[in-house]
């Protein structure tokens, strides 16, 4: 198990780039957190298998209506996370699609 921080650029806020992120996170068997940053950014932090981790991040790109200009990936010590959840921007934690 690794734990990735990504850092995805381009036109993914008010898309429905989250909830795709955690729709592909969730048939995956990735856990983690997305949210959105007040720079316009978003940030991934998912824990799973290495290869399926690569796929994951590779699959970012084909969320509808999102243009993804970049994604900066960091691997970092592992994190344990119960699911894949969204994080509202004022620090909720999302239970629904």
């Amino acid at each position: 198990m690794k734990t990735l921080q990504i850092v995805v650029i381009g036109r993914v806020q008010g898309v429905g780039f989250r909830a795709c992120v955690r729709r592909i996170a969730s048939d995956m068997k990735i856990r983690g957190t997305v949210m959105n940053l007040p720079d316009g950014k978003v940030q991934v932090y998912a824990t799973g298998d290495p290869m399926i981790l690569e796929k994951f991040v590779s699959m970012l790109y084909g969320c509808p209506r999102a243009q993804v200009r970049d994604v900066r990936v960091l691997e970092i010590p592992v994190k344990n996370f119960d699911d894949f959840a969204i994080i509202k921007s004022e620090g909720r934690i999302s239970s629904g699609l």
